[in-house]
């Protein structure tokens, strides 16, 4: 197992190294993101370097980075595959995310595997076969219902975590399973390029040629939201809790994970059992909201029964909430009768013609009050040819609300690690300590001679502030004591130089007590480790039903 049973891991996605840094600041226990190649995302590429800036920064925190190397992979490609994961392993990657049991017959490192989305877990026992293969963590299938999930978390949970996706999009088939992009267009899924062809617009006939929809976008999904559903995910045996999206922004990322932090402590709080995968607290400086980034509509999809309404037919965009009406329309202008504020560079959509039209609002002014006490906005888009046709009446919705935005483009969390700190006298002067909740401790000590404080209350206050002032570091102080034999007065730049060392101790402390987990190999199967071997091969013949040299995936 990747986890400890008591453990809940809220795993974010990256784009980059510097998002990643961001989804952990706003709560994230893991953060999952791709390599330089072989991720089935292509265009979310980073560099080895990067990533071990990363691993780095997640491991003060406890916090773990999987790497994404879950494409079908082709022959000519095994070798750098496998130079590429001990690069990886180098970096302090925790985890790789892999598709192709190939993999398993390469000359791996000690790093734990988790099984991709793209694997297609559907049941108990292609989840035992994977985990008795070795792999230490497994996302189920989207498509699952809440019992079908405990069913399998029941047959797995001596010896694998089991992960779910609990936020982001959903494709029209299953994970892995999908060619519809390969066969339209040759680009795979399977190897990092999906054509999406499931957001295209269709016209679907009967058998007579009767038009049933017309031009309508019969394969795209809402997306899922399993934000009512967290407690019954944990209660089925759920402990690693994924949001989709490597494709996505900052924004984006700090707004969901946030959402999700909140309401997974929120739960802690209730059931003491159950506690966060990484150390330290999010302090979020803005109310998450999930509506206010991508999505196409919100589904909790099968997880508590078979529904009608999961599809996104009329738009594949993000349409967004909805904002007002429209009031009146100039040639270059409308105005919009609405309860909200509204900002300079708000984006608003209506519907036109059976699709979804866009638009910015370059300058926004209030000009008045409608019946029923709403606000008249006048509004000049970018794009003023797209008011042509729009009547008062329509709805309007707004996609972007700047304002917020550019609350999330600023610092807007920050993330702590509890501290008790403990300023003590010595022979020859103080010594200042911090021991945190992972039980790291680092002191600092300072010779000097101790004088007696003229006002003792006011000196025993400014050493209890001056040992708790942790505000550019990465800690919180819980609680000061003072093992003193009186108030003493102690120079300003004496208490702050030891502050200052103790926490960089500290942080160093958290680094070197960071263990990364161990991998499980799978039965009979012995992983060399002889890093510099030219063979992609262990001399061993035993192969996993399933897996081939030629690295294609076990279905």
């Amino acid at each position: 197992m990747s986890l400890l049973p008591h453990q809940v891991e809220l795993l974010s996605p990256a784009k980059t190294a510097e998002i990643g840094r961001e989804a952990i600041l706003h709560g994230a226990d893991a953060v999952y993101i791709g390599g330089p190649s072989f991720g089935a995302r292509h265009n979310a590429c980073n560099s080895v370097e990067d990533i071990a800036g990363l691993t780095a920064f997640a491991h003060r925190y406890h916090a773990r980075i999987f790497a994404t190397l879950n494409t079908i992979l082709h022959d000519a490609e095994l070798e750098g595959a496998r130079k590429l994961i001990w690069q990886l392993y180098d970096a302090g990657v925790d985890a790789l995310i892999i598709q192709d049991m190939g993999i398993l017959q390469m000359d791996l490192p000690p790093i734990q595997l988790h099984a991709s989305t793209q694997c297609d877990i559907r049941d108990a026992d292609k989840a035992r076969f994977l985990s008795d293969a070795g792999f230490s963590q497994i996302v189920l299938a989207r498509e699952l219902t809440i019992p079908q999930i405990r069913n399998i978390a029941d047959r797995v949970a001596d010896s694998a975590t089991i992960e779910y996706f609990i936020h982001g999009a959903l494709c029209v088939a299953f994970s892995g399973q999908c060619y519809i992009s390969h066969a339209d267009t040759g680009r795979s899924a399977n190897r990092g390029d999906c054509s999406q062809a499931c957001r295209l617009p269709y016209t679907l006939t009967d058998e007579k040629g009767g038009v049933v929809a017309f031009d309508k976008h019969l394969l795209s999904m809402k997306d899922n939201n399993q934000s009512a559903n967290l407690e019954a995910l944990l209660d089925a045996g759920v402990r690693s809790l994924k949001i989709e999206g490597r494709y996505k922004d900052v924004s984006y990322v700090k707004n969901i994970t946030a959402h999700y932090r909140l309401l997974l402590d929120e739960i802690f709080e209730r059931r003491p059992e159950l506690a966060p995968a990484a150390s330290g607290s999010s302090e979020i400086y803005f109310t998450p909201d999930p509506d206010k980034t991508f999505h196409r509509g919100a589904t909790d999809y099968f997880a508590t029964g078979r529904k009608q309404d999961i599809g996104a037919f009329d738009s594949p965009k993000f349409v967004g909430v909805g904002l007002g009406t429209v009031h009146k329309v100039g040639d270059t202008w409308l105005e919009i009768a609405t309860r909200e504020q509204m900002s300079n560079g708000d984006g608003i959509n209506f519907m036109k013609k059976r699709e979804v039209v866009g638009m910015q609002l370059n300058t926004v002014k209030q000009v008045g009050k409608a019946e029923g006490g709403l606000l008249v906005w006048r509004c000049e888009p970018n794009d003023p040819a797209a008011l042509a046709g729009l009547k008062p009446g329509v709805d309007i919705s707004r996609n972007r609300d700047h304002a917020w935005e550019l609350a999330l483009l600023k610092k807007s969390a920050e993330r702590r690690v509890g501290v008790w700190a403990v300023l003590s006298e010595t022979a020859d002067g103080l010594e200042l300590s911090y021991t945190d909740a992972d039980g790291c401790s680092a002191s600092a000590r300072a010779e000097l001679q101790l004088e007696p404080a003229k006002d003792a209350a006011r000196a025993e206050q400014s050493l209890r502030d001056a040992a708790a002032k942790l505000g550019n570091t990465m800690f919180q102080a819980h609680e000061v004591s003072l093992n003193l034999s009186q108030p003493w007065f102690v120079p300003a730049s004496v208490i702050n130089g030891l502050r200052r060392e103790a926490a960089e101790k500290l942080e160093a402390a958290r680094a070197a007590a960071w263990v990364r987990p161990s991998a499980r190999p799978p039965p009979s199967r012995r992983r060399s480790s002889r890093r510099r071997s030219s063979a992609i091969w262990p001399t061993s013949t035993t192969r996993w039903p399933g897996t081939s040299t030629s690295g294609t995936a076990w279905k």
